[in-house]
């Protein structure tokens, strides 16, 4: 069974935010979103879960990427795990808090945090993939494919 999910895509000021997790390698991080549930649609989902991981409500945009991920291809033996991702450029809601830990912090989060675009490749962002691009969004370039395939 193919889990659907949504993802924000959050840049404010060359940063963008990112959930915080730590791992036996150390700290990685991921974008804000989760899995979608019976009856919602993906904005109802995104909204959800930006209220649930980082505390604050969004405002939706434009679908950016999607990807596949599908975790015995990536060499982890996640009983046949596969996930697609909607990844959608999203602002805070005017008058919302800073992003921080919500209601609901996802499974192995430790924080909340802006991580400067330039310096993404630094980081251990997830899906890896997306880092570049997200770097060339932040440049106002156009995505070249929205469908990025499988990968982690």
């Amino acid at each position: 069974m193919v889990r659907t999910a949504s993802k924000a895509i959050i840049l404010k000021d060359g940063n963008l935010v990112a959930i915080k997790k730590e791992d036996d390698q150390g700290y990685y991080y991921i974008l804000p979103g989760g899995g979608q549930e019976q009856g919602e649609n993906l904005h109802e989902n995104l909204r959800r879960e930006c209220l649930e991981e980082i505390g604050v409500e969004v405002d939706i945009h434009e679908l950016v990427f999607v990807r596949d991920y599908v975790g015995g291809n990536h060499g982890f033996d996640d009983q046949g795990f596969h996930q697609l991702d909607m990844m959608f450029l999203c602002t805070i809601k005017q008058g919302q808090p800073e992003p921080a830990a919500g209601t609901v912090p996802d499974d192995g989060q430790v924080g909340v945090e802006w991580l400067p675009v330039e310096a993404l490749r630094d980081y251990r962002l997830y899906p890896v993939t997306v880092r570049d691009e997200i770097m060339k969004l932040h440049l106002g370039e156009k995505p070249e494919k929205v469908y990025l395939g499988d990968v982690n």
